[in-house]
């Protein structure tokens, strides 16, 4: 099975490039997320005026774990760089406004042009590869536009276009493996240590502190998958498909745990403790119970 295919820095957030734009732009709302709330348009407190985080290196501990797991898939150093060259938002109420208005709308044509190209490197030649190709550059247009064009993009119409044919890639790509449908599975804490996941389809599947040591999860789908807090530890990810670093930073897992070479391992995975993973079939019941989860909510991708 063959890794998960490299992703163009222009994909990767750069936050030497960008003037803070995910610290101001969004809001944040207490929670277990962010240790306070922050109305959209004002700047954290922990933002400093080089537009770097103050308690970088502290997120977890300060109650932010939130801000480690947000990706812009580099959407703030375009929309800082070639947007708004030589602006930044501290100049005028006008400019931040504008670009805010800009971040909000390149950060999701910037993930979809990540999932886009992944999609494109997986495809044989063919017709779904052209398809992919021209949608590459449709979206490329979009987000190279200018401030106002960009601004009125209708992000969820254009998702809605180009979601099918994400779908049509990961099923292409997944063809051959009899792995389950359980896109939008609701698997909230499951034990899924005995389940056969290689090849499944995972998109938009709720995985928050589901247990998946040591599973195999080769060529599954996990677009949208939600990982926060999944045990990933000795698991197999290695070939997974469309996984980005904020699912792996959103989870636990350790030196074991296999990963495509184009993500890193997360830090935090350091201090976590190794323990056996057992491996056995699930018993029949167990079995049953696992398929029954499978339904669940729609998927949100």
């Amino acid at each position: 099975m063959s890794e998960t295919p490299r992703v163009d820095a222009e994909l990767r957030a750069d936050c030497a490039r960008c003037v803070g734009l995910c610290c101001v732009a969004p809001a944040f709302t207490a929670s277990a997320d962010f240790a306070l709330d922050k109305p959209a348009g004002q700047p954290c407190p922990n933002l400093r005026p080089d537009s770097r985080c103050g308690v970088h290196d502290q997120l977890r501990e300060r109650g932010f774990p939130g801000c480690t797991v947000f990706d812009c898939f580099g959407a703030g150093q375009r929309v800082t760089q070639v947007t708004f060259p030589g602006r930044n938002w501290r100049d005028d109420p006008a400019t931040a406004a504008a670009m805010f208005a800009a971040f909000t709308v390149a950060r999701p044509l910037h993930e979809l042009l990540w999932y886009l190209t992944e999609a494109v490197a997986l495809t044989p030649p063919g017709a779904l590869r052209d398809e992919l190709g021209a949608a590459v550059a449709e979206t490329r247009r979009l987000v190279g536009a200018g401030p106002d064009e960009l601004r009125a993009v209708d992000v969820d119409g254009y998702r809605n276009r180009v979601n099918p044919l994400l779908s049509r890639a990961g099923d292409r790509a997944r063809a051959g493996t009899g792995g389950v449908d359980r896109r939008g599975a609701m698997l909230l804490g499951a034990d899924l240590r005995a389940a056969r996941l290689v090849g499944a389809n995972l998109r938009g599947a709720c995985l928050v502190g589901a247990d998946l040591r040591g599973v195999d999860l080769r060529l599954a789908d996990v677009t949208g998958a939600d990982l926060r807090g999944a045990d990933l530890r000795g698991a197999d990810l290695s070939g997974t498909l469309f996984l980005h670093q904020s699912q792996l930073d959103a989870a636990r897992g350790d030196q074991r745990t296999g990963l495509p070479t184009a993500l890193r391992r997360p830090g935090h995975w350091s201090g976590l403790t190794l323990t056996p993973v057992r491996q056995s079939r699930a018993p029949r019941g167990d079995r049953r119970a696992s398929a029954g989860a499978r339904r669940g909510p729609r998927p949100r991708r």
